[in-house]
């Protein structure tokens, strides 16, 4: 099977599709990628986690519960979220209903306590939202199964990190990660896996989970991120503090992981084999330092652009060495990847460079983005 968008726009065209966490960084993409492939897309999430926040410069200030919205930008078509409801993922009885209103065609799930040093400062929270929160959708799931497609996207530190130089991750090595985000997101494939298993699968409905390693783009405003802290540092024009450039992880623009995660959805609702787990990462090139990171960042930002590291810092556990290999989704999908480390810095700083205008160039340049992006894949 050959990674083709033509074939995801005949597939997603009219479908429901549910997504949690669409005001977030990968939710808010994903909301507009959807919209252009012609679904219906319906949003269930807390509200923005940041501020300034995507969701709020796509859909407006105040944009949220039970409302339908419409990217802002009068220079493109519109990309349209049908519904937004914004609601705890932990809250079953309020999920369900949403569901139940809904009766959703594919469910992509992304909500997530996503940050790893704020788990250790609200363990329980999180343990709450990345376990119970994957455990409630899946239940909203068996008590009706009106979707033809589950998708739960977790993260590449659910391995057990062993930080060995040059190993790449493979989708059968164990499941257990250090820290409370992690292991709960560890503990999310295992709720997922067992509700395949004991429910869904003998009624027909795929079920996957998909580990993609650290994204980048415009529009990321998370605490404790590395580009996130690139960009304040850039509009506050002071210097960034970077605490360990010596650490390696796997980079990719976040519209690679998320054209693959709807081609995994779209591919097991057609046939079921393809339903199961995948690592979602970049080539080896793009495994880079966060040193190494920054710089690109300062490259395309320009002289206004400085950072420095203090040394030796104390702070809670962060792995120095993490990797995923990518050659299953390469072998079952025919893929690989678009847009490389260094263009995707280059279009992360053309859409901040654009936000600094105005939240209308924001959105152009998002939609500009998605376009040039399928039209990269075509050309492959």
């Amino acid at each position: 099977m050959k990674f083709d968008i033509e074939r995801l726009n005949d597939f997603y065209k009219g479908k429901k599709v549910l997504l949690t966490g669409h005001t977030g960084f990968k939710g808010c993409y994903l909301t507009a990628i959807l919209s252009m492939l012609g679904a219906k897309v319906y949003g269930y999430s807390l509200t923005p986690p940041t501020s300034p926040s995507l969701f709020e410069i796509m859909f407006g200030e105040g944009a949220g519960k039970n409302s339908a919205h419409g990217l802002t930008s009068k220079e493109e078509k519109a990309i349209r979220l049908e519904e937004s409801f914004i609601g705890d993922i932990r809250d079953f009885e309020a999920l369900k209903a949403f569901y139940n209103s809904t009766e959703p065609d594919i469910v992509l799930h992304l909500a997530a306590q996503p940050i790893v040093r704020d788990s250790y400062k609200f363990p329980r929270e999180t343990y709450e939202t990345n376990v119970m929160g994957t455990v409630n959708l899946l239940e909203c799931v068996r008590l009706n199964p009106c979707c033809i497609s589950f998708l739960n996207v977790t993260t590449d530190k659910v391995y057990k990190n062993e930080e060995r130089e040059g190993y790449g991750y493979r989708e059968d090595d164990k499941l257990d990660g250090y820290d409370p985000y992690s292991n709960s997101k560890s503990c999310s494939e295992l709720v997922t896996h067992s509700y395949s298993s004991s429910f869904l699968e003998a009624r027909g409905i795929p079920v996957s989970t998909a580990r993609a390693g650290n994204v980048i783009g415009g529009g990321d405003f998370a605490n404790d991120r590395i580009i996130p802290d690139c960009v304040r540092a850039m509009l506050a024009k002071e210097k960034m503090l970077v605490r360990n450039p010596y650490s390696t992880r796997p980079y990719q623009h976040v519209m690679e992981p998320l054209f693959i995660y709807l081609t995994i959805a779209m591919m097991q609702a057609e046939d079921k084999k393809y339903a199961g787990w995948y690592n979602v990462g970049p080539d080896d090139c793009d495994c880079v330092t966060t040193g190494e990171l920054t710089e690109l960042f300062k490259k395309y930002a320009g002289k206004d652009f400085e950072w420095y590291t203090p040394g030796k810092t104390e702070g809670p556990h962060e792995a120095n060495f993490l990797k995923l290999s990518n050659e299953k989704i390469k072998e079952v999908f025919d893929w690989k990847p678009v847009w490389h480390i260094d263009r995707a810095i280059e279009e992360t700083v053309n859409w901040t460079k654009a936000w600094m205008e105005s939240s209308d160039r924001a959105n152009y340049e998002m939609a500009r983005q998605i376009e040039k992006y399928m039209a990269d894949v075509k050309s492959l």
